[in-house]
């Protein structure tokens, strides 16, 4: 059995997701994912939880999307963060397939790249299903509606998003293609997903 608490904090706090993005190719893969992108990241990850960070982000934006104005900082709820153990872990799952279907939106993967992810993955504090849970994961299909049809509240819809957005910092054409096909598939429109990326920017600016 693997943690998908361990996983999806390790993704949101090493880098290897953020890895794909950008349309990277060959050695420009490998600098990408030793951590560039997981700086900005890394310690509330490791502090509070890539939930918690992703969850956050996604009700802030959320709640400044409801109320057309700047909202304070203040703790998501369980809609957001659930308390039950079972339904925290079928959310992290859910974030961690959001994030990977997103980095492998600009393309394929070639061996140099293959191999830069394997290594990455491996240095990973993970067990050895949790790292093969991975392997699989970066290698199936992506499948945009299946994902989206799993989304089973307007909460998660929006952490979906948020999720993926956070690894394309600046999307290429056919990464903003995709997110824009995943808003569709979520039914999240244009300002709310316009108050993710500003939650995200703040994040990043402020860390």
């Amino acid at each position: 059995m693997f943690d998908t608490k361990r996983i999806l904090d390790q993704l949101v706090s090493s880098g290897v997701a953020g890895g794909l993005a950008g349309g990277l190719a060959g050695g420009a893969l490998a600098s990408a994912v030793s951590g560039k992108k997981a700086k900005k990241y890394a310690g509330t990850a490791l502090k509070a939880g890539g939930l918690a960070l992703i969850g956050g982000l996604a009700y802030k934006a959320w709640q400044s999307y409801k109320e057309n104005k700047p909202v304070p900082e203040s703790p998501p709820p369980a809609a957001f963060v659930p308390d039950s153990p079972e339904e925290n872990s079928l959310l992290n799952l859910l974030l961690i397939r959001s994030m990977i279907a997103a980095a492998r939106a600009d393309g394929t993967i070639d061996t140099e790249e293959h191999q830069a992810i394997m290594s990455r993955i491996g240095e990973m504090q993970l067990n050895d299903k949790e790292k093969a849970f991975l392997f699989e994961q970066f290698a199936a299909p992506v499948d945009l509606p299946a994902l989206a049809r799993d989304a089973d509240s307007e909460a998660h819809a929006v952490e979906m998003y948020a999720a993926s957005a956070m690894i394309l910092e600046t999307p290429s054409a056919t990464e903003q293609q995709y997110l824009d096909q995943l808003a569709g598939a979520l039914s999240l429109d244009k300002r709310l997903t316009e108050e993710i990326h500003h939650a995200i920017a703040e994040q990043q600016a402020a860390a």
